[in-house]
């Protein structure tokens, strides 16, 4: 049986699965725990990559969750609808209940690297349920080898489980960034897989976050130039000319904004399926961006 992690091992890894409360901020630390530990602890590696993958696969199943948990209440609520003079306080009853069970599954999302933190602390080798076992097998970890029969972590299996990290994290808006800023910063040097993957994803992601402040800026723009209309009329009349350009202006602008927030996730959908393809051995490329990356780190 291998020794109990050292303290440095179960420091390193409990503030990684504590990082997860920092919801998105501390994506950064288990990248840089890795990049710091491999090679040298398979225990806080993997501790490392596992908190990884909960903050960016199980924040995707967990905010998928809430939004169709979100759904169905909402239709739920609008379908028991019979009484106009109780709308009232039915309204108060939903909302008090489907508050009740949002909080219930932010819990169920934080508490576990709680768990695992303390866990860790102790010298345990966490597993997280589902991910956890399925990992351990991929990487290749085991923490009960003996010294004379410890080998390290499967090296393409560690950067494919970052790369594909990197895209999952789509979802983190602005936050999920960090993923391949760091696998690229840290990593990329000794491996040119991630370095492709990382660069590609964080184009690819940095180009749909600018969607979103570019659908804020039409929703803005549109709103400002109405209103300044309005105010040079002083009042609504669709018969002045500068009243009507400025709804004209404002309905371009809220279909423009539209067209954009459509948009969005499905480009968040094709990031899961890059991050998918890659865990499965994949070397995607992205439409058009792929080419340019490669493009551009063959000038490098």
């Amino acid at each position: 049986m291998n020794a109990k992690p050292s303290i440095e091992e179960r420091i390193w890894a409990a503030i990684v699965h504590l990082s997860t409360l920092a919801m998105g901020i501390g994506l950064f630390l288990p990248i840089f725990g890795w990049s710091e530990s491999r090679r040298k602890s398979n225990y806080t590696s993997f501790q490392c990559l596992q908190a990884l993958g909960y903050q960016t696969l199980g924040y995707t199943v967990w905010i998928l969750t809430m939004l169709i948990v979100a759904i169905v209440s909402g239709v739920g609520f609008l379908s028991r609808v019979q009484n106009m003079d109780t709308l009232e306080a039915d309204l108060n009853a939903w909302a008090a209940g489907h508050s009740i069970l949002m909080v219930g599954l932010i819990a169920l999302y934080l508490l576990p690297p709680v768990f695992a933190a303390i866990a860790c602390a102790l010298g345990r080798d966490f597993r997280y349920p589902l991910m956890g076992r399925r990992l351990a097998r991929y990487l290749g970890y085991d923490l009960t080898r003996s010294s004379e029969e410890k080998t390290w972590l499967v090296e393409e299996h560690e950067d494919r489980w970052v790369a594909s990290m990197g895209h999952f994290s789509i979802i983190i808006v602005i936050w999920g960034l960090l993923v391949p800023i760091f696998s690229w910063a840290l990593q990329g040097k000794r491996s040119l897989f991630l370095k492709f993957q990382a660069i590609q994803a964080f184009a690819y992601q940095a180009g749909t976050t600018l969607l979103y402040f570019a659908a804020g800026f039409f929703y803005v723009f549109g709103i400002a130039v109405f209103l300044l209309t309005i105010g040079f009329e002083g009042e609504i009349s669709f018969d002045s000319s500068n009243v009507l350009i400025g709804a004209v202006v404002f309905f371009i602008s809220l279909l423009v904004t539209l067209l954009i927030l459509l948009a969005v996730p499905l480009l968040h959908i094709l990031g899961q399926w890059a991050g998918y393809r890659v865990l499965k051995g994949d070397g995607y490329r992205y439409p058009i961006v792929g080419r340019m990356v490669e493009k551009w780190m063959a000038k490098q």
